[in-house]
């Protein structure tokens, strides 16, 4: 938060300590800059503007640890959304029919624009795109591990669209409304298109549900294989989630693993049932007294085992991810150096 010219009751914004400027504005002072009683002042006046909804900007103070909080998570939504376009970019010369290849590509490109959004939100935290693909290449960042499962037949990119889309958008609608404004506006958009990429896989799951006895097995089968990963990616539950607590306290998250799952599992049974899908979960019941829909146990063993890169395509993935990255660079380095060019064209005319 920065000083302002006018009251800060006029800019809707808690007054800063008034016996220093504030930090920076691009980013905290750097540790010694400020005394313990300062940066309690500074954090106390943060969380003021947090808890009044008031959305934090780029040239916002911030504490540190919620700017580092923040670079993982835009990070690793960015990564997955780049390594999400490996499992359904298999299929698009496997498509059906020419209208679900045209479906198919531009959902793939969504996902490179969504890629994009995000690491252009995670720029104004002072990271560059470049150092994060660089942390994701080294395996130092993560991707989100439901993509390294395979996609096995054509109702694969059903499940995706429809369970794995639909788990994408129960968790990020709440990012909408994230107190960080990149991010918050960054997701607006995705959401919108992720209600496309969900809806687009429920119509390929319902079709062959309602095809032959063949088609409806195939449908039924790729249900199956991603009902779980599903589950699985709203992160470990609550009492395991070493950094739900503090995101809260901060409005990154506005609801926690175990709220999101719930109603992820609320709003899918319905779903399933109405297409004639059965969800492979022999416990999954409706309990009358909460309303709720109640799953089973779900097998974290499996889930640690694939985030630690054991997962059936992790290095498959990474693979591809390197080689494509290595392959553009001639593009890269082509575009800077037009960038380059243009600049100092702009610079001799006006000097002119």
């Amino acid at each position: 938060m920065q000083p302002s010219s006018q009251p800060a009751a006029e800019v809707g914004r808690p007054a800063l300590p008034e016996d220093r400027p504030a930090p920076p504005k691009d980013r905290p002072a750097p540790p010694g800059e400020t005394s313990p009683r300062e940066d309690a002042q500074f954090a106390a006046a943060f969380q003021a503007l947090v808890d009044a909804e008031a959305r934090i900007e780029p040239r916002d103070w911030m504490p540190e640890a919620y700017r580092a909080t923040l670079i993982r998570q835009i990070a690793q939504h960015a990564h997955s959304e780049i390594i999400g376009m490996q499992p359904e970019g298999n299929y698009i010369t496997r498509a059906p029919s020419l209208r679900r290849k045209a479906i198919l590509i531009a959902k793939v490109q969504d996902e490179a624009g969504h890629g994009l959004y995000l690491y252009s939100a995670a720029e104004t935290l002072g990271v560059s795109r470049d150092e994060l693909l660089d942390l994701l290449h080294s395996g130092r960042q993560r991707y989100s591990s439901i993509f390294n499962y395979p996609t096995l037949t054509w109702a694969d990119i059903g499940a995706i669209g429809w369970l794995v889309d639909g788990a994408a958008i129960t968790n990020q609608v709440p990012l909408s409304r994230c107190s960080y404004g990149p991010y918050a506006r960054a997701m607006t958009r995705i959401c919108k298109e992720e209600s496309f990429h969900q809806r687009q896989g429920y119509e390929i799951l319902w079709a062959l549900a309602h095809g032959s006895g063949e088609q409806k097995a195939m449908a039924q089968d790729a249900v199956d294989r991603w009902w779980w990963p599903s589950l699985m990616m709203f992160g470990p539950p609550d009492d395991a989630s070493p950094h739900s607590a503090q995101s809260m306290t901060w409005k990154i998250k506005r609801f926690s693993n175990d709220e999101l799952r719930q109603k992820f599992v609320d709003m899918t049974v319905p779903q399933a049932q109405a297409m004639g899908i059965s969800l492979p979960d022999p416990d999954l019941r409706f309990e009358e007294s909460s309303g709720h829909w109640r799953h089973g146990e779900i097998d974290w063993s499996e889930f640690a085992r694939v985030l630690a890169g054991d997962g059936p395509c992790n290095a498959v993935r990474m693979a591809r991810r390197r080689e494509a990255h290595q392959a553009g660079a001639w593009v890269r380095e082509a575009a800077s150096a037009y960038a380059a060019k243009h600049q100092v064209g702009v610079l001799t005319g006006s000097a002119a």
